[in-house]
């Protein structure tokens, strides 16, 4: 992350100035009788509470006394200076000790409570999404576990089975994973982000086109998984609407590889998204397998971004029924199935 470019360019300015202010007599609280930063392990991270509305100077203090930073005049300077006093975010911080305090107040100002993360990818499907979260110390079989439909009090859920996993709503965004997290405040986290960031509209729209949400998200995940371009995603929302509609099998290949996927051997050999798929491929005994089963697969298949609900329900207004990859990630679209096998034989080498 980038600051703006004109504090960047006062950077070596900001940091000259707050070592100078810190170096004066009398001016850091290790001058306070008796006040010592509170000892603990090196490798311990050190908990922080800023409350709502509290002021830089306590914040600056507690730091110090921690021993999260080794200078409060510097925190304080730095505030001051890139006018952030107003800004700092209210959280329960964990910090390594003797943390820069150029570092310390760039995290208190974007409310980072821990150095730890992760990122959910657009397309990732549960397991995917676990292996990254068991990178920063949460158990992968905990968290698998915990992204099932369980007591988690979110209307969007409402569709779901219990047990069911949760794919599609573990929202694509970045994390911070704090030392006490377990499994179930991960995903709590990741629910509540969906649920701040898809707006209702979503669901009314969805509703006017005759779908649940939880068929869109599905629909959505379908779609994060085939599209490369972004303006290809309403033409197959249309595509695979449309098909629906006509009772004309969905013949996704992510649907099948996601099916695939469910088999150890098959991930280990091919990874979770397996390319080129086989005849036999296609015939996997599955929900998920579209080419086998008519209608919608059980649930989504990844999670998707935004904009690929959003083309859900927007759908391009075409006729087109049938799509092929091209070599350079773009799809060629047809309306009927002899154009489409012209497509298939003049891209045939594009997968």
């Amino acid at each position: 992350m980038k600051f703006a470019s004109a504090v960047a360019l006062a950077l070596g300015l900001i940091v000259a100035a707050a070592w100078f202010v810190a170096a004066g007599p009398g001016n850091d609280i290790d001058d306070v009788e008796g006040y010592r930063p509170v000892e603990s392990p090196a490798d311990e991270p050190v908990t922080v509470v800023v409350e709502s509305g509290e002021g830089s100077d306590s914040i600056a203090d507690e730091l110090k006394k921690t021993g999260a930073i080794d200078s409060a005049t510097q925190f304080r300077v730095l505030v001051a200076f890139l006018g952030y006093g107003p800004l700092l975010q209210a959280g329960e911080y964990e910090f390594t000790r003797n943390t820069p305090e150029l570092d310390a107040v760039y995290r208190i100002r974007r409310g980072l409570v821990s150095t730890k993360s992760v990122t959910v990818v657009e397309g990732w499907r549960l397991e995917e999404i676990a292996d990254a979260v068991a990178e920063q110390g949460i158990p992968r079989n905990d968290f698998i576990a915990a992204a099932r439909r369980l007591d988690y009090d979110f209307p969007f859920l409402e569709d779901l089975r219990t047990g069911e996993r949760l794919d599609g709503y573990l929202f694509p965004a970045t994390y911070t994973i704090r030392r006490r997290d377990t499994a179930r405040d991960v995903v709590q986290r990741m629910l509540q982000t969906f649920a701040d960031n898809v707006p209702a509209t979503i669901e009314q729209q969805a509703s006017e086109l005759g779908l649940s949400l939880h068929e869109t998200v599905t629909i959505a995940s379908i779609i994060e998984r085939e599209a490369v371009l972004p303006e290809e995603r309403p033409v197959m929302a249309q595509v695979f609407l449309r098909r629906l509609r006509l009772g004309i099998p969905l013949e996704a290949d992510p649907t099948v590889q996601f099916a695939l996927a469910n088999d150890t051997d098959s991930v280990a050999e091919f990874g979770y998204w397996k390319h080129g798929l086989t005849t036999d491929d296609l015939e996997v005994a599955s929900p998920y397998n579209t080419y086998v089963e008519g209608g919608m697969p059980p649930g989504p298949i990844c999670s998707p971004r935004l904009d690929s609900m959003n083309a859900v329900v927007n759908p391009a207004d075409t006729n087109y029924l049938y799509f092929v990859a091209k070599p350079d990630g773009s799809h060629a679209f047809a309306e009927t199935f002899e154009e489409h096998l012209q497509n298939i034989e003049l891209f045939s080498g594009s997968e």
